[in-house]
């Protein structure tokens, strides 16, 4: 009887043991934070605040973008951020930007936000400028903050003309 009490209570044991803890899901959670983290850039980039709009991208080595000017791809944050003030300094007053059809797909670390975005304002030659363009981010969580370390922004083109389809609208 002992044998049989000790084999009841060992399956017991072992079967409370096997009964996984259930996870807490952050998805809706790291949804709303990338969501904020591209409120605040937005409203750092039609200021066209370099260092704020910057605050959502990796600090050092780790970014990587894609952007629609030369050169092919920027590497690290110090690059990019060149990137951004020589964007900023062909622009005379203010920018506007919006990312209507926002999709983040995101787990606990890692997550990709895509879309179309919307780019107007006025050259300081006189030029305006309203385009849209495509966008992947490629995002991980670095010390407990959501940080883009992959950017990819492209505008179709024209095989036929070797151009820039910039007249395009979703």
């Amino acid at each position: 009887m002992g044998a049989k009490l000790l084999i009841c209570l060992s399956c017991t044991i072992l079967a409370g043991c096997a009964k996984q803890i259930p996870q807490v899901d952050r998805t809706a959670q790291s949804k709303r934070e990338i969501q904020a983290l591209f409120a605040n850039w937005q409203k750092a980039f039609e200021a066209k605040d370099v260092t704020r709009s910057m605050q959502m991208y990796a600090p050092g080595a780790s970014l990587t973008a894609y952007d629609i000017v030369p050169p092919l791809q920027y590497r690290g944050f110090d690059a990019y951020r060149k990137d951004y003030e020589v964007l900023f300094a062909q622009f005379a007053g203010p920018l506007r930007v919006d990312f209507p059809d926002m999709h983040i797909e995101a787990g606990d670390d890692v997550a990709f936000a895509y879309g179309v975005e919307r780019m107007s304002g006025k050259l300081t030659n006189g030029t305006p400028v309203d385009m849209w363009m495509r966008y992947t981010e490629g995002l991980k969580r670095i010390d407990g903050q959501w940080r883009v370390v992959h950017e990819h922004i492209s505008v179709p083109v024209d095989l036929n003309t070797g151009k820039a389809a910039l007249d395009l609208k979703p």
